[in-house]
């Protein structure tokens, strides 16, 4: 994809845990405006291609979201993909909890950019 790139992380969390970044260098959640939610939607998307493909497809037991600064590793916009979510283990868990200070979804960053 010209847009976005996929690729397996490094320390997953669980037994599919994929990295969706754009291929054009955007900074982290707090830089993004309005005029990034498509591109999120599109990362999402690349994320569930990228589980369908490697067998995975029950998406409701997947857990898409971003770290928010300054509780980034990586200062370049990026997507976890994690499932099953219901399996994930006591750290993935912590790490990758959902509307933390620390860990936000996606619904909850469209929210975000939406009301800017």
């Amino acid at each position: 994809d010209e847009e976005v790139s996929c690729f397996r992380d490094i320390k997953p969390g669980a037994d599919h845990h994929y990295i969706v970044v754009p291929t054009r260098h955007v900074g982290n959640c707090k830089s993004l405006t309005k005029h990034h939610v498509p591109l999120v939607q599109r990362m999402v998307e690349v994320g569930k291609e990228i589980l369908e493909k490697n067998n995975f497809t029950d998406l409701s037991d997947v857990r898409f979201g971003f770290h928010w600064p300054p509780f980034c590793s990586v200062t370049h916009l990026h997507l976890h993909v994690l499932a099953p979510a219901s399996q994930l283990g006591f750290m993935s868990r912590l790490v990758y909890r959902l509307n933390s200070y620390w860990f936000v979804s996606v619904e909850q960053l469209i929210q975000i950019l939406n009301s800017k």
